[in-house]
């Protein structure tokens, strides 16, 4: 029941980043809603689909869909008389994506794929969403601009499969993973940290050895 309330939790933390971003973009009220279910269930919906898994999780359970309509209203209630504080927010996403990545990778470790399955599935069911959110917004997926966010994801999927090979108690993986990610994700935001990229000597260099052959 508790693992089902964060889960929740996740899910209106996702439903809001969603709303903000088409907010951003001055989408109308039907966009903004329909953004910001996609960024909560999108995930999700992706790795049910891969897992063939039936019925998707938001049709057997019809709530994830209710809390993310709310949370997206809300927001825009708050959002037309308060400035929304970001520091805040991107905590709170940091959270959902540690929730996401928990429930994606028990998801398919129940479903008894591989390992290196279990660690994609728990990804892709916290990033997806996102990437989904970002494309509607004609945005760069986050993912994609040198952020430390699905490597979180990863590293926390990976420890997620080590312990519950290893026989740790549920109790103690499930924080653990969730734990993982966090840190990981408000470490890399409080101390600005970024995924190295090639400069634009790497790139000439690459250039000039591709024209050579």
């Amino acid at each position: 029941m508790a693992l089902y309330v964060v889960d929740l939790f996740g899910v209106a933390v996702f439903a809001i980043s969603g709303a903000l971003t088409a907010g951003r973009k001055r989408m109308d009220l039907f966009g903004v809603l329909v953004v910001a279910v996609i960024t909560a269930i999108g995930g999700g919906t992706v790795r049910d689909l891969l897992l063939d898994r039936r019925p998707i999780f938001w049709i057997e359970d019809p709530t994830y869909l209710l809390v993310s309509v709310l949370a997206a209203a809300a927001t825009l209630a708050y959002a037309r008389f308060l400035r929304p504080p970001r520091y805040s927010l991107l905590v709170a996403d940091a959270f959902g994506l540690a929730v996401f990545t928990f429930i994606g990778a028990t998801t398919a470790y129940e479903a008894g794929v591989p390992a290196p399955i279990v660690v994609l599935m728990g990804t892709i069911t916290g990033v997806a969403g996102g990437m989904m959110r970002d494309v509607l917004c004609s945005e760069v997926p986050l993912v994609l601009r040198r952020e430390v966010y699905a490597t979180a994801a990863i590293a926390g999927a990976t420890v997620y499969v080590l312990l519950t090979n290893a026989g740790v108690d549920g109790a103690i993986v499930a924080l653990l993973t969730i734990s993982t990610v966090f840190l990981l994700r408000l470490t890399a935001l409080r101390l600005d940290l970024h995924i190295p990229s090639p400069g634009p000597k790497d790139v000439e260099n690459s250039t000039s050895h591709d024209e050579r052959l």
